[in-house]
């Protein structure tokens, strides 16, 4: 089966071209490699999956031709405990609130800059 279509099977992604797109884009790692998006997934295979700041290591424990609901995808794959751990640990502090500066991306605009001289100048 092809990893692309296991992917999007296994709900990681909603739709199939994403999950081509990440595969293609290097974030779904097949032993620590980089694979293409038609590459065939069997089980006992090792995962890496990168979605946003959120890596996934699972294990493949199943194939499935079509998307089913989530209690079935759950049963195609099992997550490591570590990955686990870690997921908690990033949803926990997305739930705190976001860092100020993750926004702040480069220079400030001519509009941040004037915005800037007014609360300065009053």
């Amino acid at each position: 089966m092809r990893i692309d279509k296991w992917l999007w099977a296994a709900r990681f992604f909603k739709t199939r071209s994403l999950a081509q797109h990440s595969v293609a884009g290097g974030r779904v790692k097949l032993g620590g490699d980089r694979i293409k998006p038609a590459h065939a997934v069997k089980p006992g295979d090792a995962l890496s999956v990168r979605i946003e700041e959120i890596e996934w290591q699972v294990v493949v424990r199943g194939l499935a031709d079509r998307r089913g609901p989530a209690s079935e995808a759950r049963k195609l794959y099992d997550e490591s405990a570590g990955s686990l751990a870690e997921r908690q640990r990033l949803m926990d502090l997305r739930r705190w609130g976001t860092e100020p500066a993750s926004r702040l991306k480069g220079r400030p605009t001519k509009r941040d800059r004037r915005l800037l001289e007014k609360l300065r100048d009053s």
